[in-house]
């Protein structure tokens, strides 16, 4: 490639390694070069001589869960906008899984997204220590953290279903190592003891429809409103419900969280839309930001907006 440019191949190097020491046309006749060549940089051999394998990690606990097909996509975009590639790997909320992931990861990614991590403190600080981390929606100190937070919308969704006459609520949550979860609950928990409501706690702790829908026969008959941790276990609950003859919103109200279905439901479910993709666009913009080699922690709080529709 360099006889045909005409240049040096220490020249053609820098190109692609650190085109700001070249003058732009010079890089721009490099580049095209190479593309009419076919040619593709060796991420292996670039990272020998510069320490950057052009490579970004990212783990999520489920790829089927509709909250985290757009999370991933905007994480991509960022990353590619950035000149990284993007490996994905599903961790299936089981925290074996996820430690094997890191260990894989970390060698060979300049830095590393968990989303909904279910290790300990302790082991997410050891991690953010080895390697550009940002956690999202994992509220552990001394690491880089976007928390995408439902709770002020959701108490303003408790407070409108107050309004209309809701005394009981059930609460349908998810898995319990999950921040999310613990934030919903608490949300509702806090307002429960300053309203005065009556409360139920249920847990669908493998997030899916299928079991939310079979719990549904034994939900508590005298409910005004229902809760669910997150969209996909809210349908479960809408259909569960309908199974057993009871109307929404006519007998009970529903409210759930996300606003990620790809489906419209009937009626169309009232949730709490969260700002997924802006928030794993943050978490790939606090790694590339970074110029050492661990991030410095910082906590980003984006909240959800309640999305009121024809459950409540």
């Amino acid at each position: 490639m360099a006889r045909v440019v005409g240049v040096s191949a220490s020249t053609v190097s820098r190109a692609f390694n650190a085109p700001n020491l070249l003058r732009p046309e010079t890089v721009a006749r490099i580049v095209a070069t190479a593309e009419s060549m076919g040619y593709v940089p060796n991420r292996h051999a670039r990272a020998l001589v510069t320490g950057k394998t052009g490579l970004l990690g990212l783990i999520v606990p489920d790829v089927t869960n509709p909250f985290f097909p757009p999370l991933i996509r905007a994480a991509q975009r960022t990353a590619e906008a950035a000149g990284l590639a993007l490996l994905t790997v599903e961790s299936n909320s089981v925290p074996d899984r996820e430690r094997a992931h890191i260990a894989s990861l970390v060698p060979h990614c300049e830095g590393l997204i968990i989303a909904s991590s279910r290790l300990t403190p302790e082991e997410l600080r050891q991690v953010g220590a080895a390697t550009r981390l940002v956690l999202v929606n994992n509220d552990t100190t001394e690491v880089a953290r976007v928390l995408v937070s439902s709770a002020d919308a959701l108490a303003e969704g408790i407070r409108h279903l107050v309004d209309q006459g809701a005394r009981s609520f059930c609460y349908v949550g998810g898995p319990h190592r999950s921040w999310s979860e613990f934030e919903r609950r608490s949300t509702l928990e806090r307002l429960a003891d300053e309203l005065g409501l009556s409360t139920t706690y249920l847990r669908d702790e493998s997030g899916t429809y299928h079991e939310a829908r079979s719990m549904a026969a034994g939900f508590p008959s005298e409910v005004d409103a229902f809760i669910a941790f997150d969209d996909v276990i809210a349908c479960g609950v809408l259909d569960g419900l309908s199974d057993r003859g009871v109307s929404i919103p006519a007998d009970t109200s529903l409210l759930g969280c996300d606003d990620a279905l790809p489906i419209q439901t009937r009626p169309r479910l009232s949730t709490i839309r969260l700002p997924a993709a802006e928030a794993i666009a943050e978490a790939v913009s606090m790694i590339t930001s970074t110029t050492g080699d661990t991030v410095p922690e910082r906590r980003v709080l984006l909240p959800g907006t309640l999305m009121l529709r024809e459950t409540t």
